[in-house]
């Protein structure tokens, strides 16, 4: 049993039916991030120069052979941040240097596998809300995917050439604590446990093979 598979309890997550109000019991404080503001920027690379970090083996036979390239986390590292609040209306020019750690997979000229980390850089200027002054801070976090389908070693830059697909997703967010309406503790059923009858298959099958009947006449 989960929570997925286990909807019979009142006080277990999922799709509300009936009265949402029923069962209703406290306002409960808790500590969450808010997000005020969200925007994704999608963008096509074309001979980006990757250079690589941290071969694996330490000393590949040059040149390298591209495989595959795509990010290592869904964080990315967000520098050189500037905020600048719009004077007509509540939105802010976001400029801010984008991150993204990749990992690059690839065959040396001896036919050994090898990989190595490097990273993508993108510069970001958007519009965004960003909340009024307050004691708490916010920040301006990025989430980010990519993946490149295609790449080449460029010898003279001593890196890969690559092209990217690449999804940066801004977020203005701040740590608060939000008073929420409650139904309660949720209770969490016991797990099923994974098993594979490896016998199942071969117990199901006929003592003889199937075929005609024979029949002494």
């Amino acid at each position: 049993m989960s929570f997925f598979s286990n909807f019979s309890s009142d006080h277990c997550p999922g799709t509300i039916s009936g009265n949402p109000l029923s069962g209703l019991c406290e306002k409960v404080c808790i500590q969450a991030e808010k997000i005020f503001d969200a925007g994704m920027i999608q963008t096509r690379l074309e001979n980006y120069n990757a250079a690589i970090e941290n071969p694996v083996p330490a000393e590949p036979t040059y040149p390298l052979t591209f495989i595959s390239a795509r990010s290592l986390s869904s964080e990315g590292t967000v520098t050189n941040l500037t905020v600048e609040r719009q004077e007509d209306g509540p939105l802010a020019r976001v400029q801010a240097t984008v991150t993204i750690p990749i990992e690059i997979v690839y065959v040396d000229a001896k036919g050994v596998d090898g990989k190595a980390t490097s990273s993508i850089v993108m510069t970001e200027d958007v519009l965004l809300f960003v909340p009024p002054a307050s004691v708490m801070p916010y920040t301006v976090t990025a989430a980010v995917s990519s993946v490149s389908p295609e790449g080449t070693w460029n010898q003279e830059a001593n890196a890969f050439s690559l092209s990217a697909c690449v999804t940066v997703i801004l977020k203005v967010a701040m740590s608060v604590e939000l008073l929420v309406p409650s139904y309660g503790y949720c209770a969490i059923p016991p797990a099923q446990e994974y098993s594979q009858e490896v016998c199942s298959g071969f117990f199901e099958l006929p003592l003889y093979p199937q075929g005609r009947n024979c029949s002494k006449k």
